[in-house]
């Protein structure tokens, strides 16, 4: 967990599979080439309640945490963020309303902050709702506290879905940053 913490840059891919999505998080290195995996994260699709388990890799024995939908099938619906043993670190939850033209997230890590997340270009935000093609445009998501960047997740070009995360507030928990990029995409439909 100490190492984790020390990250400033992370490496989001999704595998392709046909009935589940799954995400590879590592370490970027400063070459900009893909490290060493942090966490695997399966997410079942068409699942009533949203849950995605992130385990230190693809045999998924060993979790390191997780996020579960409050409520079934809620547009607004919050997500609690819990390490391995259930212990909570943080929530997100989308903003339905402000989403309807430039997708935007709230993010908690108690006793510390509340952020907000939005896509940086609602110019393309909007295009990507009305266009098909627009979709598969990169988009980037910045996260602050008022004033204060606490972090941002930018999708990189590619066939498959693949993010660059960016950590400069030193006190953001990782595993709660991790757990936004991978909902990003996942509760996104990205």
């Amino acid at each position: 967990m100490n190492q984790l913490q020390t990250l400033t840059q992370l490496a989001v891919r999704q595998r392709i599979r046909m009935m589940v999505n799954q995400y590879e998080v590592r370490t970027l290195l400063p070459d900009g080439s893909e490290g060493d995996l942090i966490a695997f994260a399966q997410q079942k699709r068409l699942a009533f309640k949203e849950q995605v388990t992130l385990y230190t890799d693809d045999s998924k024995q060993y979790p390191v945490l997780g996020f579960q939908a409050r409520q079934v099938v809620d547009l607004g619906a919050t997500y609690d963020v819990t390490d391995h043993n259930g212990q909570p670190i943080g929530n997100f939850r989308k903003d339905f309303k402000q989403s309807l033209l430039r997708s935007t997230w709230h993010l908690e890590q108690p006793g510390l902050f509340t952020a907000t997340g939005q896509e940086r270009n609602q110019v393309l935000g909007i295009l990507r709702r009305f266009i098909d093609a627009a979709k598969f445009v990169p988009y980037h998501f910045d996260f602050a506290a008022g004033e204060h960047p606490i972090f941002s997740v930018d999708k990189r070009w590619g066939i498959r879905d693949r993010y660059t995360v960016q950590i400069p507030d030193p006190n953001v928990d990782r595993r709660l940053v991790i757990a936004m990029a991978v909902a990003l995409d996942a509760l996104q439909a990205r």
